[in-house]
């Protein structure tokens, strides 16, 4: 345990024994405080929806000031505005993730403001649908710069300032297309996921010894607007996806946040390399099975007679 550990540790047993919180707060306080976040600074892609406010508001939550990253800069000041009345440091900007340049300068601007970089939430990004056989070159370079490139050199930047202090941790979000192929137009998008997946597996590979933990969470079909829109056009597909995810529903943005600060804080110092599904059982059942929601008859293997 770290001297502050041992510190914090010693005050809450101090207070336990001269009565100044009960049982039940010292075991609260305790298991939070493996969890802690106080002191780090976290930098959130697509903080102003989805998985990415959700991911800023739960590390806000455990203590981390945060840079809030996203084009849509007024939804990243409404996140900013609840973070901040936690009492915690924000930075907004509106940084096109797919411009190496542009996340250089935005990490210039978080050493003037935070001072340090402990934690990355590498989430934001745009994929494209497409026929493979329709699918213009030019529109698969745009995907790959903005998955894939704008990702390494997220990563890039935040790594080399985590190596410098010998201490970080990097959440990359990938996806179920990162590992399975899901049709529908995705060949863009699925060929990005699966090098985020890689790059996540050689940058632990590289610095992990070095101090700097890098993950990778693949989350199956979560709820968000560009989701929404899509199943409003196909009604048939909410109901095709469900057969798929053996949980019966779609995932929701707070479902990233336990994992979130479980990968931001040293409750998972020797956690790295890791491919971690977040979709409601879906990459763990056959194509061909049938998941428990359904309630469908048990068959036997073979015919019997009476």
């Amino acid at each position: 345990m770290a001297y502050e550990d041992s510190c914090a540790a010693y005050r809450l047993f101090a207070d336990f024994v001269g009565n100044r919180i009960t049982p039940l707060d010292l075991r609260s306080m305790t298991k939070r405080l493996h969890f802690d976040l106080s002191g780090k600074v976290a930098v959130i892609s697509g903080a102003a929806q989805g998985l990415g406010r959700a991911t800023a508001m739960a590390v806000a939550q455990y203590g981390a000031d945060v840079a809030l990253i996203d084009r849509n800069v007024s939804g990243a000041e409404a996140t900013a505005a609840a973070i901040s009345a936690m009492g915690r440091k924000c930075l907004v900007a509106g940084t096109d993730v797919s411009s190496p340049a542009e996340i250089a300068s935005l990490f210039e601007q978080v050493d003037g403001e935070l001072g340090r970089v402990d934690f990355l939430g590498n989430i934001a990004g745009d994929g494209f649908l497409s026929a493979p056989e329709d699918l213009s070159i030019e529109d698969l370079h745009r995907v790959l710069q903005n998955l894939v490139v704008g990702r390494f050199a997220m990563c890039q930047q935040a790594g080399r300032r985590m190596l410098a202090q010998g201490s970080g941790s990097i959440m990359n979000i990938g996806s179920i297309a990162s590992s399975t192929a899901l049709g529908r137009g995705h060949i863009a998008y699925s060929m990005a996921m699966g090098a985020v997946v890689q790059m996540t597996r050689e940058l632990s590979t590289e610095w992990s010894h070095r101090g700097v933990r890098v993950n990778c969470v693949t989350p199956a079909q979560v709820v968000n607007p560009s989701l929404e829109a899509r199943m409003r056009d196909d009604p048939t597909l909410e109901g095709r996806f469900l057969k798929g995810i053996p949980a019966g529903s779609l995932g929701q943005p707070e479902d990233i946040q336990g994992l979130a600060v479980m990968l931001a804080s040293d409750s998972s110092r020797w956690i790295t390399g890791a491919i971690i599904p977040m979709d409601g059982g879906n990459t763990a059942m056959n194509a061909g099975g049938t998941p428990g929601h359904e309630r469908r008859a048990v068959q036997t293997f073979r015919a019997e007679t009476k």
